[in-house]
């Protein structure tokens, strides 16, 4: 080749490949968006373009939520065994030992006491790593003695769910989880003990049927799947199209079904909200509750409302006098503390009438309800 020809051809340089060390950077599982793995941390793991939420480790959730070094895991004991020796693919036994090598926990739940801005609370938080959050007798006695804790100590108690729902490697006995925690649940409100579900993606099968509807304030982060069964699975039994959003945290709030959804930024600071407002509640007088499973006749007869306004004090050293009689028709005379007297009792103007009964009742119940099949109470 002539010398006095230019070549086409370059200098080449020798390239070096760079290489990237694992775990820099993640991709954002709704929008694709690559982002850098140290900013998704400060963001909490949310994606900064579409506001995904990424799953996260019940132990990365306590770490967000609570003040820092205030949690203590209680009821760690209470582990699964293999009562039915289940076997499908594998042993239910195989199976419980590699979630807890991969994860490092015990159970699909963590149960302790802890603290937000200062003011404790009882808390669970379910790890869906762990056999899919599923709702196992173990995780069902957790769940239950920690509402007992917050029933012996008067503390709220948060439930953060993230299950696929019952562990149908124990059968009934998983199942029976369900009716477990919603009759002791059913206790703290007697009690007036606040309940905070939180319900995160995703919420599914017995736990939605169970703990995590029922609470006294229900909050969900943006886009979580929240339903029983399946979308699919619906839309192959009824033979039609679903609505768009269907079993989306968004749909269910326009339904009436949670109360709010907060995006993960913002759910510690909620919570303390919360749990301020429940405490300044708690210092205000309280009416009598009715309890569960108590009807209205036996919740009239033990103790009746409180009247709206209560009567005057007495001055100090006047003699007492008897209250008189309202002159409004169909009205009792005012018994203890103002409240209605009960049916059959005399005020000062004679004996009170009750009011009229619709047809086909038994008085102090209702054609549904009757009073004269009385529901057992819990005491």
């Amino acid at each position: 080749m002539s010398w006095l020809k230019k070549s086409k051809e370059g200098l080449r340089t020798p390239q070096r490949k760079r290489e990237l060390p694992d775990g820099l950077w993640t991709k954002c599982e709704d929008c694709g968006e690559i982002l850098y793995q140290k900013e998704l941390e400060r963001n909490l793991w949310t994606c900064t373009k579409c506001s995904y939420h990424f799953r996260i480790s019940a132990r990365t959730y306590l770490k967000i939520l609570l003040d820092e070094e205030s949690f203590v895991e209680r009821f760690s004991e209470i582990v699964s065994t293999d009562p039915l020796k289940f076997r499908d693919t594998k042993r239910y036994a195989d199976r419980l030992r590699k979630a807890r090598e991969e994860t490092g926990l015990s159970e699909a739940i963590l149960v302790g006491e802890g603290a937000i801005e200062g003011r404790p609370l009882v808390i669970g938080v379910m790890d869906f790593s762990f056999l899919g959050g599923s709702l196992a007798s173990a995780a069902g006695e957790r769940i239950a003695r920690g509402i007992l804790l917050a029933l012996e100590t008067r503390h709220p108690l948060v439930l953060l769910s993230s299950s696929g729902g019952a562990r149908m490697f124990e059968g009934i006995l998983s199942l029976m989880q369900m009716a477990k925690t919603n009759a002791l649940l059913a206790r703290l409100s007697d009690a007036g003990v606040p309940y905070i579900s939180i319900m995160t993606h995703p919420t599914t099968g017995g736990v939605t049927a169970s703990f995590a509807s029922v609470g006294d304030v229900i909050l969900a982060e943006p886009r979580a799947l929240i339903g029983f069964a399946g979308p699919r699975v619906i839309k192959q039994t009824i033979n039609q199209e679903l609505p768009e959003g269907f079993q989306r945290s968004e749909f269910l709030l326009a339904k009436g079904m949670i109360d709010r959804i907060v995006h993960r930024n913002e759910l510690r600071r909620t919570l303390a909200s919360l749990l301020h407002f429940f405490a300044a509640a708690a210092l205000l007088p309280q009416k009598p509750r009715r309890r569960a499973g108590e009807t209205l006749a036996r919740f009239r007869a033990v103790g009746g409302p409180i009247a709206s306004t209560p009567p005057p004090a007495p001055a100090p050293g006047a003699p007492l006098q008897p209250v008189q009689a309202d002159s409004t028709p169909g009205v009792t005379a005012p018994g203890v503390n103002g409240a209605p007297s009960p049916q059959g009792t005399q005020g000062p103007q004679g004996p009170a009438e009750a009011p009229d009964e619709a047809p086909g009742t038994t008085p102090g119940g209702s054609a549904a309800f009757p009073a004269d099949r009385e529901i057992p109470i819990r005491e």
